[in-house]
């Protein structure tokens, strides 16, 4: 169960970064309808329990492909998506934190706005912003309990039947407070050793 729950956070954590990116971009484009098309995007699945957005792609994705897809797979494209949301905001403000005098030397050597994107401002801003990724993606380890709602076996479903099963549901439930507890915490310790060492650089 834990395994699985890696995965699946493994999985969305690079697609959410990869689509969050790229709708940062697009935020910050000048065209007023695409910018306004991917501001909707955010706004409305911020606006959204991730629950409901979970229960919703296991229900809607098998009607639009006319086949099952599987708990796993409809659980990674809800999470991808929603996480996408808020990777965005993070990537747009370390865009924005990024002098715009790089973008004009970017293209005042014959760079094209995408190259000048994808060689001088997206990997700063990643540098800079790594470590609100990595919190961000904390945040969706924990998250990632609720895939019990589509019945996929990650972590806490598996300590779930295995309780029942057992009959002792105040002994796992409390182990598996303490092995979220010590993940999550290992993780925040990195993320702030990360940030000292970018704020050092």
């Amino acid at each position: 169960g834990l395994q699985t729950s890696f995965v699946l956070v493994a999985l969305a954590m690079a697609g959410g970064i990869l689509l969050g990116t790229m709708i940062a971009v697009l935020r910050l484009s000048a065209s007023r309808p695409v910018a306004a098309m991917a501001a909707g995007y955010v706004n409305g699945l911020r606006s959204i329990p991730l629950i409901m957005v979970i229960f919703w792609f296991y229900l809607l994705v098998p009607l639009f492909i006319g086949r099952p897809v599987g708990a796993f797979a409809s659980a990674l494209i809800a999470f991808t998506l929603f996480e996408a949301a808020y990777y965005s905001e993070i990537m747009r403000a370390g865009i924005n934190g990024i002098s715009h005098g790089q973008m004009a030397a970017a293209l005042a050597i014959g760079m094209t706005r995408p190259q000048a994107y994808r060689y001088v401002v997206l990997p700063q801003a990643l540098r800079r912003m790594m470590p609100i990724l990595l919190t961000q993606s904390i945040a969706l380890f924990q998250d990632s309990s609720l895939v019990y709602v589509i019945g996929l076996h990650d972590f806490m479903t598996s300590i779930g039947i295995v309780a029942n099963r057992e009959a002792r549901l105040v002994e796992f439930y409390l182990f598996a407070t303490v092995v979220y507890f010590a993940i999550c915490f290992s993780a925040s310790r990195v993320v702030k050793r990360l940030q000292r060492r970018i704020a050092a650089v």
